[in-house]
């Protein structure tokens, strides 16, 4: 399988190094090895390779190194610096790291102006349609049931997910977390985790989650920074054009295994459109340098759209998502009215798009995250 990142990291890598991050088990050490057959591959956490970087005896004639989880030695940056500076460019440098490369061992010098930074997801309706032979409703169904991080994927049973699962959670929480943080209270973390998993798609109070698990509210927030930086979950923060008021309100919580999420078909879903936009917003920043976002929009009286796309800070795009309901719902029209935004409402169970002369259209979401037009119905 070609993964939608392989042309972009083979152009940049001729030019800088390469970061590239994202969670456990989405196919990076994969990707790094597809670019070239000519490469040296350096685990860190293997002894015998840490002895080979530390010594730095790789293979100068291999056209492509891989340096993985090079984050956990100290001051990574100023020696990664240092190789780039002496050496240059050949042989290629890519490091790849299943937490967030910036997160952690800040200290060091700055790789700026040396490298270039990507974000792997696992795989999406779009990815996963133009790279296997499955047929829609077949991608759909396992999208939702066991997630898009590949080898469930690939195998498409829920009984083997359930398994890999309960390892995927193990590695990050009592490898990654206790090798790179602090923290040590892994079974609160893990409650908090499975609380967590049902209130995806609601906005999610640090105050009411610090009562529920009788930590103070500093605790609970630096352990939902820690399950981001570790992608674990991510936030989708409140729209507003006030940066400090946006702040101040509360985030919604999602998932990068869809897999994880507990609720209905209709949380599941937005849970999934949630990874998508995410995905395509990181490609377009990665690649094409945009600087794009996602949030979601909410009055006083509780009324919401569920994402705003943005450009510059800019909503440039209302996504509603729905299971059955083809009704365009109000809150499109509601928001940013006299702006000229694109408002879509996406539905699981539809055949056909349907256009409104208010500027609505409602979508089957199967062919909106086939297509990804995030910022125009022609992208």
């Amino acid at each position: 399988m070609e993964r939608y990142l392989k042309q972009a990291l083979l152009a940049d890598l001729e030019r800088k190094v390469i970061l590239l991050t994202g969670p456990r088990q989405s196919g990076k050490t994969t990707l790094s090895r597809m670019l070239s057959e000519d490469h040296q591959y350096l685990n860190h956490d293997l002894a015998e390779h840490r002895l080979l970087i530390a010594g730095k005896r790789w293979d100068r004639e291999k056209s492509l190194i891989i340096f993985d989880e090079l984050h956990k030695m100290n001051d990574w940056k100023s020696w990664l610096k240092g190789i780039y500076d002496v050496e240059g460019i050949p042989p290629r440098l890519l490091v790849t790291g299943s937490a967030k490369l910036d997160a952690f061992r800040k200290t060091g010098d700055s790789l700026a102006g040396r490298h270039f930074q990507f974000m792997l997801h696992p795989l999406d309706v779009k990815e996963a349609a133009d790279n296997t032979d499955l047929e829609s409703d077949e991608i759909f169904r396992r999208l939702m049931t066991v997630g898009g991080f590949p080898e469930p994927f690939l195998d498409g049973s829920e009984r083997y997910y359930n398994r890999w699962k309960r390892s995927h959670i193990d590695l990050i929480l009592k490898e990654d977390l206790l090798t790179l943080t602090a923290v040590r209270d892994i079974q609160t973390i893990e409650t908090l985790i499975e609380m967590l998993r049902s209130r995806v798609g609601s906005p999610v109070s640090v105050n009411s989650l610090a009562r529920d698990l009788q930590k103070s509210p500093n605790t609970i927030q630096n352990w939902m920074r820690l399950l981001a930086d570790l992608y674990v979950i991510f936030a989708v923060p409140p729209y507003h054009r006030n940066i400090a008021r946006a702040l101040l309100k509360q985030p919604k919580y999602y998932f990068y295994d869809n897999g994880m999420v507990i609720g209905d078909d209709s949380v599941k879903l937005e849970n999934l459109v949630a990874c998508a936009l995410l995905k395509e917003v990181h490609r377009l920043e990665d690649v094409e340098g945009e600087r794009l976002g996602i949030c979601y929009i909410r009055d006083k009286e509780g009324r919401e759209v569920d994402f705003v796309a943005t450009k510059n800070r800019v909503p440039q795009h209302l996504i509603e998502v729905k299971w059955a309901d083809t009704e365009p719902s109000a809150n499109l029209r509601r928001f940013l009215k006299d702006e000229p935004v694109r408002r879509t409402q996406l539905v699981a169970e539809m055949a056909e798009a349907e256009s409104y002369p208010s500027g609505e259209r409602v979508v089957p979401a199967r062919q909106f995250l086939r297509d990804l037009p995030l910022f125009g119905y022609g992208d």
